[in-house]
């Protein structure tokens, strides 16, 4: 099916994900979403200010048929399962002080799902981390205006007009990436141009590769992307339509 802004909003707080669209073989076990892109985000990318800042407004939460669809379907039982931290005696627990457990929030801004999956080694000075699981919004908010793009570490974010980090819209199947010719760059450059274009209002994620600026397009496969954290503010993406 395509997603169209006036057939399903999944982006409003008060809705949550109640219109959430899942893909489904029930003779294979899998249930993932059809329309929202599933993101991983590694330890190594936890680090940046721009994560830090979307994980500080998360709220922890029971599990529930969301976060089920975020892991395989052999880990559900691991979501109930409490840290090491709270219950020493916890299925997660291993060697006294290890632990494999993970954790459910969701963001109450988009009301998506998020699954945390914490790793520790026993003893002092061991691995003890965090990676991340969840859902991509499929636009911003109602009413939200754009207003800068953000990216590092392989992350993608975009800021409103009320200050509100959002990770990027992004729709199921069409991977952003920077820094190379290819797919990726393309895909982030498609659906920043349609930003632009919109002068930073409502943008359903999903701009076809072929309406992407060649600037845009130019800036996304540029090395200069992929160094550090950049960001474009939604004059600049402007500007370089009319380059």
């Amino acid at each position: 099916m395509t997603f169209e802004a006036h057939d399903l909003n999944l982006s409003d707080p008060t809705t949550g994900y109640l219109n959430f669209v899942l893909y489904t073989e029930p003779r294979l076990g899998v249930v993932a979403s059809s329309l929202n892109a599933e993101l991983d985000i590694e330890a190594q990318q936890t680090v940046t200010p721009h994560f830090q800042e979307w994980l500080s407004r998360l709220e922890r939460c029971e599990p529930n048929a969301m976060h089920c669809t975020l892991v395989t379907p052999t880990k559900i039982p691991s979501l109930f399962h409490p840290c090491v931290e709270e219950d020493k005696n916890s299925p997660a627990a291993f060697a006294g002080t290890g632990c494999h457990c993970r954790r459910t929030f969701y963001d109450p801004e988009f009301g998506l799902p998020v699954v945390g999956e914490h790793r520790k080694l026993r003893g002092e000075g061991g691995t003890d981390q965090w990676s991340y699981t969840t859902y991509a919004p499929l636009e911003l908010r109602p009413d939200d205006i754009f207003s800068s793009f953000h990216t590092g570490r392989g992350l993608f974010w975009a800021r409103t007009d009320k200050g509100l980090l959002s990770i990027l819209p992004q729709k199921h199947g069409v991977g952003y990436n920077i820094g190379y010719s290819g797919g990726g760059p393309h895909a982030l450059a498609a659906y920043l141009t349609q930003i632009a274009r919109n002068g930073g209002g409502t943008t359903p994620a999903g701009t076809p590769y072929e309406d992407a600026d060649p600037a845009i397009v130019a800036w996304t496969q540029s090395k200069v992307a992929d160094r550090g954290t950049n960001e474009l503010s939604l004059g600049d993406l402007q500007a370089m339509l009319e380059s």
